[in-house]
């Protein structure tokens, strides 16, 4: 695979970050995924740990959690079906089932019964051993039960912040010159306030014949805003200053470039902090952009916003870049 990397002079006051926790690597594929988690694959740990079992449950997809209970859910009560079938449905008072399927449910839906401790009582366990097997599928229903309550718990109690990003960053003109934009709104109802972003970039650059993973801190005209009601159109001026200065689209895709955003607010209803993550790789930038207003009124003049038309913008020619002693000529 070709290795790219850029020989562009980076200027002396761009703030350059020493430790972003990736590392000097080179990687070959973004540093953040889309969903705003890092792209790092850990080896040299067992398959199977306990200690991230409640992790996992707790930060799985809804669509994923929801057939794991089920599935767990069908399985003990298979698993105890068995047992009971095994020691024999005589031993189940109420079965009146004749043939083996018929039996075998009969014995499912009294285990369904049992585990959620509901006990209708049409069929009751007769005898030691299927009592034994009852109780013991009661203490399991128990606990069971009060690790799916915590799990639901944890998953609706835990503070997310559920920030939506315009699709592309852009490349547009800013005032007298160009900048880095990318837009963000709250998809959520809930208030967050004294909410701020931090932008880095991460680029491929060649240091003493080797190549090696360069992070810089983008200057952004507001890093902080004390109400997030509406949209907010991040913006780094592409100054003298900035890392990103004369550079082409061509010189981002040689450089790998990456744009990572952390987004860090305080949400009111939970009176925690949260957080949010996304990055733009080099090909999801685009250049000669301007973002179309998703801010409107209603019938009733009440301010609206339009968070379909997120990704919505329009062609805009770019300034040339002006060196400031060439300004100064001018």
């Amino acid at each position: 695979m070709k290795t790219h990397f850029t020989k562009k002079k980076i200027s002396k006051q761009a703030d350059e970050i020493k430790d972003t926790g990736f590392g000097t690597q080179t990687p070959r594929q973004r540093s953040v995924n889309i969903d705003g988690t890092f792209n790092i694959e850990r080896t040299g740990l067992s398959v199977f740990r306990l200690d991230d079992v409640y992790t996992n449950l707790i930060t799985m997809k809804w669509r994923k959690f929801i057939p794991l209970v089920l599935v767990v859910y069908a399985f003990i009560n298979v698993l105890f079906a068995m047992i009971y079938y095994s020691v024999g449905v005589n031993h189940l008072g109420g079965v009146k089932s004749i043939t083996p399927i018929d039996q075998f449910f009969d014995a499912f839906f009294f285990s369904a019964q049992t585990i959620s401790t509901v006990g209708y009582g049409h069929i009751s366990p007769e005898g030691f051993l299927s009592s034994l097997v009852a109780a013991l599928e009661s203490l399991l229903g128990v606990l069971v039960f009060a690790v799916i309550t915590g799990l639901l718990y944890g998953r609706f109690s835990a503070p997310k912040a559920k920030i939506l990003y315009s699709t592309n960053a852009i490349i547009a003109p800013f005032k007298d010159g160009r900048a880095l934009m990318f837009r963000i709104a709250n998809k959520r109802k809930n208030q967050l306030i004294e909410v701020e972003m931090e932008v880095t970039v991460g680029m491929n650059m060649i240091e003493n014949d080797t190549v090696i993973r360069r992070f810089y801190s983008l200057k952004l005209e507001n890093r902080k805003i004390n109400f997030f009601p509406l949209s907010w159109t991040i913006v780094h001026p592409i100054t003298e200053d900035s890392p990103l200065y004369n550079f082409t689209q061509k010189d981002f895709e040689e450089a790998d470039a990456e744009i990572l955003t952390l987004f860090k607010g305080f949400d009111d209803t939970y009176s925690q902090i949260v957080h949010s993550r996304k990055s733009f790789m080099y090909d999801e930038i685009l250049w000669g952009k301007r973002f179309v207003s998703i801010i409107g009124q209603n019938d009733e003049g009440k301010t609206s916003l339009a968070l379909d038309k997120m990704n919505e913008m329009q062609n805009a020619e770019l300034p040339l870049h002006i060196s400031l002693k060439e300004s100064q000529a001018l």
